[in-house]
């Protein structure tokens, strides 16, 4: 059985913002560097890297992330495209290589730059010009592959999460995140490029949300998470290891990766929450970090599994942050080690990914 042993991530900053400049590797190497420092740790001592990222086309970021941070050429790297799901799929990945006997210390993570991404386009056989695209397909068919937005609006109407709801719990996100305690903060954040902070949080009043361009519906500017550059690592170890190091460490004490109605992905974590609780009640949960793709979405997952509000997204979420895909589902983790190293209990960590995909992890302290 693994145990986290660091965890750390960048802030996030959106698009064309104080991280802009910089290519992944650049983006991820530092804050790799910090969590195995923190760990006590070297590069010697690593087996893998696996690293989510959603949006490089290809090239395996994770090699370019080993390479750059110094690790030994041996350390292959893993990269992971799970969209949205793959900062915390890297953590069950990494799970499964520990209890296996694959390797003893492994960091596991994601980082994006929608700011450097690649510009993508469809190619044609009849010679045709080629089409860009932004969102690339999520099923095979296109009736069943809405765009995010439309696909919120969907759910929202579904089940009755109007505007009004979904604008409180954005202004609620922002006031939690601007409220977070600087400890917290410093323990989890690396800083990258002179940024300590995550650059988006404001304090989101009804008139700003009133005044929030309309994207779809009752979907807008203000109830959905902004583009966004990031990083977040974790270091996971084996148990004898972790006994070694005498460090704050976290067990995983489940994970899930399901799949749903592809054209409703915004509820597909409400099974993964259900299958690793196992029978357990949510009350049992003293923690709950809940990716805000969108608020509706939040809104949908907290409802649907029975999370109670009051534990979930303490400190604010994604529509206070911004949405960094392949590090998001890595920095509910990162939130979430530095929260039970702190106060102890059981956390969970979920997300939703394009494509109708849920994931989630029970983690626990000790």
């Amino acid at each position: 059985m693994s145990r986290i042993v660091a965890a750390r991530r960048s802030a996030v900053a959106p698009r064309g913002g104080a991280l802009a400049a910089l290519d992944v590797h650049e983006l991820a190497a530092p804050v790799l560097a910090s969590a195995l420092e923190d760990a006590g740790l070297g590069p010697g001592d690593v087996g893998e890297v696996i690293v989510s990222n959603a949006l490089g086309a290809g090239g395996n970021p994770a090699r370019r992330v080993a390479l750059a941070c110094g690790l030994p050429e041996r350390v292959a790297g893993l990269s992971v495209d799970r969209q949205c799901a793959g900062g915390l799929d890297a953590l069950l990945l990494g799970d499964a290589l520990i209890r296996a006997g694959q390797h003893e210390v492994i960091v596991a993570g994601g980082v994006e730059s929608y700011s450097r991404r690649p510009l993508r386009a469809r190619t044609f056989a009849d010679g045709r010009p080629p089409e860009p695209y932004d969102q690339a397909p999520f099923t095979p068919w296109p009736e069943r592959d809405p765009e995010m937005a439309a696909a919120a609006e969907a759910l929202g109407r579904s089940l009755g999460i109007d505007r009004a709801a979904q604008d409180h719990w954005a202004m609620e996100s922002h006031r939690k995140a601007l409220a977070c305690p600087a400890d917290v903060l410093a323990a989890e954040i690396v800083p990258v490029a002179g940024l300590a902070r995550d650059a988006f949080s404001r304090a989101l009043t009804p008139r700003l949300c009133a005044r929030a361009p309309v994207v779809q519906g009752a979907i807008t500017a203000a109830n959905m998470a902004v583009a966004a550059d990031g990083a977040a690592f974790v270091v996971m170890v084996s148990e004898r290891l972790a006994r070694e190091l005498d460090r704050p460490a976290v067990r995983i004490a489940a994970g899930c990766t399901l799949g749903g109605a592809p054209d409703c992905p915004g509820l597909a974590p409400v099974a993964a929450i259900e299958a690793v609780l196992a029978g357990q009640t949510p009350s049992a949960l003293t923690a709950a970090e809940v990716m805000e793709a969108f608020a509706v979405q939040a809104l949908a997952c907290v409802q649907g599994a029975g999370l109670a509000p009051e534990i979930t997204n303490r400190f604010g979420g994604a529509l206070a942050r911004g949405h960094p895909v392949g590090a998001s589902g890595t920095i509910l983790a990162v939130r979430l080690y530095h929260l039970l190293s702190r106060e102890g209990g059981l956390g969970l960590a979920a997300i939703a990914a394009a494509g109708g995909i849920g994931s989630a992890v029970l983690m626990q302290e000790g």
